[in-house]
């Protein structure tokens, strides 16, 4: 006799609202690699944040559905080959199948050596807009889970503080719950102005949402114009 658990009934629910999502329908119609994609569109389009010409850092960034809306936003016409006015850098800790113009490292960004490459690629150019889609492995444990959260953040607000131009933007993936409040808390510390945003995109069951930091206060690193 087989006994349905609810592991089983969670995947098969999953795979249901996954396998009729319109935002999935979408990225297949559209050539994206992820739904994901229509999160950053409604946030760049929110907030008129992705330009031609600017450069752009990609964290966490498999399967590549934010770098491939980048590659259209800097391409005439919003093409997905060819002509790129723009620079895009796109890290993740996994394999990622190339895209044409995007410059990929593979590495944790946890790791001095990963960031100290990024910042070999950028060759002391600021970043207009620095995006991070990282996420951790969950344990289900919510302390744990909210430090991790928390510790991934925590660096790309101070990679975002080096880096980005005096008008510079990050948008970093959070989780309402433990930890969110101290979250906003350091965005407000280091940013002029603080957007919360949850695009339509997201599922209305997750807690995931985005924070939005405009113009870095106290900048420590490179300033425009500098090599």
């Amino acid at each position: 006799m087989k006994i349905k658990t609810k592991s089983k009934k969670v995947n098969k629910a999953w795979l249901h609202d996954h396998l009729t999502d319109p935002y999935v329908k979408m990225a297949k119609k559209e050539g994206f690699r992820a739904r994901a994609a229509y999160k950053l569109k409604e946030i760049d389009e929110a907030l008129a944040l992705i330009k031609p010409g600017q450069v752009v850092v990609d964290l966490g960034a498999v399967p590549g559905a934010w770098s491939q809306y980048l590659r259209r936003r800097f391409a005439p016409e919003g093409a997905a080959a060819g002509a790129l006015n723009g620079t895009i850098i796109s890290l993740d800790l996994l394999d990622f199948e190339p895209i044409e113009g995007v410059t990929f490292i593979r590495g944790d960004f946890h790791e001095d050596a990963v960031v100290e490459e990024l910042e070999r690629v950028l060759a002391g150019r600021p970043v207009d807009v620095v995006l991070s889609d990282m996420a951790p492995n969950l344990s289900g444990i919510p302390s744990s889970d909210a430090a991790r959260v928390a510790h991934l953040v925590e660096l790309a607000v101070d990679f975002a503080q080096k880096h980005l131009k005096a008008d510079g933007a990050l948008v970093c993936k959070a989780f309402h719950g433990s930890g969110y409040s101290q979250l906003a808390r350091l965005f407000k510390d280091n940013f002029r102005v603080v957007k919360p945003i949850k695009p339509k995109a997201s599922r209305d069951r997750s807690a995931e949402t985005f924070l939005v930091g405009l113009g870095p206060k106290n900048r420590s690193g490179v300033t425009e114009g500098s090599k």
